[in-house]
C-alpha cells in the first residue's frame, strides 16, 4: 500500500490540526467579530470541550495509547462539534450545558421566579439578576406580577 497506506493509517494527525484546531481559530475570530452571540456560544463551547478531551487525553496517555482507534474516535467527534452542518458544539451547550447552568442558577429563589427564569434567554437571565441585585427579589416578583394581571386582561 505504500504512501496510502501510511496516510490513511494517519489520517487523524493529517488532518486532525486543520480540524480540530485552525478552522475552530478561523470561526472564533469570525464570531467575535460578528454581531450574533449565536456563533460565539458555538465557539466559546467547543473551546471548552476540546479542552476537557484535552485534560483528559493527557491524563490517561498511557491507556489511550492501547487503543489505536482513539485518534479517529477523537477526530469524528471535533468533526461533529466544527462542522456547521452539525454544530454539536451548540447542541451539547443547549441539551447538557444550558440545564447546568439553569439549576445553579436558580437554586435558592422561588418556583414561580424559576419557572419565568427558565422561559427566558440566557442573556434575559442575567438582565434579570443585575434588576434582582440592585432592587431586590421582592421587586421582580412585583414585575412577574403586574405581567401576568396584564396578561389577563388581554
Amino acid at each position: 500500500m505504500g504512501v496510502l497506506g501510511t496516510m490513511a493509517r494517519h489520517l487523524d494527525t493529517i488532518i486532525g490540526p486543520g480540524v480540530m484546531l485552525l478552522y475552530p481559530l478561523y470561526a472564533s475570530m469570525r464570531a467575535i467579530e460578528s454581531p450574533s452571540t449565536l456563533d460565539d456560544q458555538q465557539w466559546l463551547t467547543y473551546w471548552v470541550l476540546y479542552s476537557f478531551m484535552t485534560l483528559f487525553e493527557l491524563s490517561t496517555h498511557k491507556i489511550l495509547a492501547w487503543f489505536p482507534i482513539w485518534g479517529y474516535l477523537k477526530l469524528m467527534f471535533c468533526v461533529w462539534l466544527v462542522l456547521p452542518m452539525f454544530n454539536g458544539a451548540a447542541y451539547i451547550y443547549e441539551n447538557y450545558v444550558r440545564q447546568y447552568i439553569k439549576n445553579i442558577g436558580t437554586s435558592n429563589y422561588s418556583d414561580e421566579y424559576k419557572k419565568v427564569l427558565h422561559m427566558m434567554t440566557f442573556d434575559a437571565r442575567k438582565a434579570v439578576e443585575r434588576y434582582n441585585d440592585r432592587y431586590g427579589p421582592d421587586a421582580f416578583d412585583r414585575v412577574v406580577r403586574a405581567a401576568e394581571k396584564e396578561a389577563k386582561k388581554r
